[in-house]
C-alpha cells in the first residue's frame, strides 16, 4: 500500500470556536491508482492535500506514506518525501517566473537529483510544448501554464501526485485536454495519482472516487468494480 491515511483530523481557528475541517478521515491508495477527492467548498478536500504533501501538520490521525508516518517527520525529511516522491501540481501553476518552460519542467527532476535531458525533452514533446520551451511563464495560456506544472512534477519520476483542481482556472475544453494528458503521464509512470477536484464529470474519469462531506469521508466509489 502506497499511502494509508487513518482518522485524520485537522482543525483551525475560528471567529467564536476551533473549526474542525478534518474529523476522522480514513483511506488507502495503492499504487499506479488515481483517486478523484470531492466535496463541497470547506468540505476539507484541499486541507486533506496539503496534509498528504506534508505542507501542513495534522492534529490527530496518521498519514503513512510507503510505511513511514509523514506526521512523525521533520520539516526537512518532509521536504525530502517531496523532492523525491511526490509531486505537487497546483491549480494556481506556481511556476517559477524568472525560469522558462524547459528550466521550470526540469525544476523538481535537479531536487530529486534525478534530472535528464533527454527525458526531459522527450516530456516537453509530450506536453506540446517544444515551440514554446524558451518562452517564460506569463507569455503562455492558462492551459500550457497547467501543462508545465504537470511536466514539473512528473519530470522527477515521483511514486505519487497530487493535484489540486488542476483544471479549475481552464475553460472545460481545455481542462479536458490537460487532464487527459496529465492521466496519460501518470499511468505511463507507474504513478498513483490523488486529484481534488469539485467537478463530478471528470472525477469519474479517475479510476477511483472519495468524496467529502462535513470533514468526514461520505461516499467511496470503486469504477472498476463497477465496470
Amino acid at each position: 500500500m502506497l499511502l494509508q491515511v487513518r482518522d485524520l483530523i485537522k482543525t483551525f481557528p475560528g471567529d467564536e470556536r476551533p473549526v474542525d475541517v478534518l474529523r476522522g478521515v480514513s483511506f488507502d491508495l495503492e499504487a499506479g491508482v488515481t483517486l478523484a477527492l470531492t466535496g463541497e467548498s470547506g468540505s476539507g478536500k484541499s486541507t486533506l492535500l496539503h496534509l498528504v504533501a506534508g505542507l501542513d501538520e495534522a492534529d490527530g490521525g496518521q498519514i503513512l506514506f510507503d510505511g513511514a508516518d509523514v506526521a512523525a517527520m521533520n520539516d526537512r525529511k518532509r521536504a525530502k518525501l517531496r523532492r523525491r516522491d511526490v509531486g505537487v501540481v497546483f491549480q494556481q501553476f506556481n511556476l517559477v517566473p524568472s525560469l522558462d518552460v524547459a528550466a521550470n519542467v526540469a525544476l523538481q527532476a535537479r531536487l530529486a537529483g534525478r534530472h535528464s535531458p533527454e527525458a526531459d525533452a522527450r516530456l516537453i514533446e509530450r506536453l506540446g510544448l517544444v515551440d514554446h520551451r524558451a518562452k517564460y511563464p506569463e507569455q503562455l495560456s492558462g492551459g500550457q501554464q497547467q501543462r508545465v506544472a504537470i511536466g514539473r512534477a512528473l519530470a522527477g519520476r515521483p511514486r505519487l501526485v497530487l493535484a489540486d483542481e488542476p483544471t479549475g482556472n481552464l475553460d472545460e475544453e481545455t481542462g479536458a485536454r490537460v487532464l487527459d494528458l496529465m492521466l496519460e503521464l501518470v499511468t505511463d509512470a507507474s504513478a498513483a495519482l490523488l486529484m481534488v477536484t469539485h467537478s463530478k464529470r471528470l472525477a469519474a474519469r479517475l479510476e477511483r472516487r472519495l468524496h467529502l462531506a462535513h470533514g468526514r469521508v461520505a461516499t467511496r466509489i470503486e469504477r472498476r468494480a463497477a465496470e
